[in-house]
């Protein structure tokens, strides 16, 4: 499928690693011009070598905090800089911090929040005017799909996520009239670094076929997901192939979502 993406620009948040990196790189690949962010100097340029050896496209790269507001408009006003327009942002950045009820201190809730959620707007309210320009552009919000059906010892991630869920839904309706569509991508147990470290460390004779099988128990799939499974996903809500879906939110988790 053609996802109408040539010539687009995209700004990344969390886009050296994992899911934000594999975005970046598929919408790379789909003709779009990105620009990635991210706390860490060294694993954005880590990041930017490797897309450009895999995409022979080069990716603009800002090194922000999310948390601050004046990181985040920093980051748009280089896309915009770089490239003097904006269609598609992507909220991506993230940490997973999960843990029992009585375990979370203030800090904790405050931090999490401010993080995915207040990220996310942050990011969202820099880039508005900018994607109201655009005949139509388009936000996705990455959040986990135990947002919906919260388990125990899941918080406060899951009350950040269930939060940006919210968030997605509320500013669909509000932003419909700028032709801005606004989607979330709930996702599950994917392949990220911290689980190919206890893979390593834990299972170090298994192939990674097997230690995913084994992980993948409790999934329908039977399988831990792939990064580039939910990069797919993004790009598609992101494009324009998607030109009547807004509001909703796609779980990307093998099925393990008692939710739709």
């Amino acid at each position: 499928m053609d996802l109408q993406l040539d010539g687009k620009v995209a700004v990344v948040t969390g886009g050296s690693k994992g899911i934000g990196f594999y975005t970046a790189k598929t919408l790379l690949l789909e003709g779009c011009h990105v620009v990635i962010c991210a706390r860490g100097e060294k694993q954005l340029q880590i990041a930017a070598s490797l897309l450009q050896e895999e995409t022979g496209k080069a990716v603009s790269i800002v090194r922000a905090d999310i948390t601050k507001k004046e990181d985040c408009e920093a980051v748009i006003a280089e896309a915009i800089k770089q490239y003097g327009q904006l269609d598609i942002v992507i909220n991506n950045a993230g940490t997973s911090c999960a843990t029992n009820f009585e375990m979370v201190t203030d800090e904790l809730w405050q931090d999490d929040l401010n993080l995915k959620l207040f990220g996310a707007i942050r990011i969202a309210r820099a880039a508005l005017s900018h994607l109201k320009e655009r005949t139509e552009s388009a936000i996705v919000n990455i959040v986990s799909s135990m947002a919906k059906t919260p388990p125990a010892n899941s918080l406060p991630t899951t009350v950040s996520r269930g939060a940006g869920l919210a968030m997605t839904n509320a500013m669909s309706k509000d932003l419909a009239q700028y032709n801005i569509r606004v989607n979330a991508v709930c996702v599950g147990l994917v392949r990220s670094e911290q689980i190919e470290q206890s893979w390593q460390k834990h299972y170090p004779k298994h192939s990674w076929e097997q230690y995913s099988a084994m992980q993948g128990e409790n999934i329908p799939l039977g399988r831990i997901g792939e990064a580039q499974e939910a990069a797919n996903v993004i790009a598609f809500l992101a494009s324009p192939a998607a030109s009547y879906v807004t509001g909703t939110a796609v779980n990307v988790d093998g099925g393990s979502a008692p939710a739709l």
